[in-house]
């Protein structure tokens, strides 16, 4: 199967289709899944994405390890080359980054069943993940003598306590959903029969608001936690000042004192 994605009511949904493979990803789906979200982040449609998995049974179970490599190179050779080369040539947990896609628009992880390895990574680096109560987690690369590859040790580390990370990356063990509620790791767990419904609900209430000051807030959530107080404020004013005399601010303030939901168009 492949990765599919379409838009409805102002979200735009990223779904893995491999459920024969866990939705496991190899360099030709990674590929996919980068367009597609790329796609939709440039969308004007679009406010809010929602990556899932479908089948039932996975998210994600990171790379596909039974995937024929495509190239016989090695890894000196590969580390020069661009993102699409590499990944062609085994550096393809390169493709695992989103980083550079430089996604402004919140990123929804809806997990249903296993978020494991390269999953994990890339649950990792949305904005939110939430949970269905069969969800289950880990970073398991250590029983097969490697590391998580797509930053999933660095992106733990800074998503939960320290002690609790430090042993599922040592051990390579899961953590079901209870758990990860309970730690952080994700922000909701709902019953595998209303999954779907309270996904879809979460992401609706956040492409109801104001577009640009959700890209705003996701902004400064991301790069303002590790500058210093006076920075991060000067960086929170600058934005705030560019909201200000928008169109869509008019109009929230102004549905508001009419007490009816404003309507916004994303100016």
């Amino acid at each position: 199967m492949t990765i599919t994605s379409n838009v409805e009511d102002r979200i735009g949904t990223i779904t893995i289709d491999r459920a024969e493979k866990l939705n496991a990803l190899d360099p030709e789906h990674l590929r996919a899944l980068r367009r597609h979200l790329a796609g939709l982040s440039s969308d004007p449609s679009v406010n809010v994405i929602v990556i899932t998995g479908a089948g039932g049974r996975a998210f994600c179970v990171g790379a596909d390890l039974t995937s024929a490599p495509t190239s016989d190179a090695g890894v000196a050779e590969a580390f020069p080359m661009d993102l699409e080369q590499s990944g062609e040539n085994g550096l393809y947990i390169r493709l695992f980054d989103l980083s550079g896609l430089q996604i402004r628009k919140p990123l929804i992880a809806a997990v249903d069943g296993y978020c494991l390895g390269g999953g994990l990574e890339l649950a990792l680096q949305c904005d939110l993940v939430v949970a269905s109560g069969k969800a289950s987690f880990g970073l398991p690369e250590v029983a097969v003598a490697s590391v998580p590859g797509g930053g999933g040790a660095t992106n733990l580390m800074r998503a939960i306590p320290r002690a609790v990370a430090m042993r599922m990356l040592l051990t390579g063990e899961r953590i079901d959903a209870s758990r990860a509620l309970a730690i952080g790791l994700v922000s909701d767990v709902w019953p595998a029969e209303r999954f779907a419904n309270e996904t879809n609900a979460l992401a609706r209430r956040i492409a109801d608001n104001g577009p640009l000051a959700v890209q705003m807030i996701k902004m400064l959530a991301s790069q303002t936690t590790t500058l210093p107080s006076l920075q991060a404020f000067q960086l929170t004013e600058l934005a705030w000042s560019l909201l200000r005399d928008t169109a869509d601010r008019r109009e929230g303030r102004q549905a508001f004192a009419e007490k009816r939901k404003p309507v916004y168009i994303g100016r």
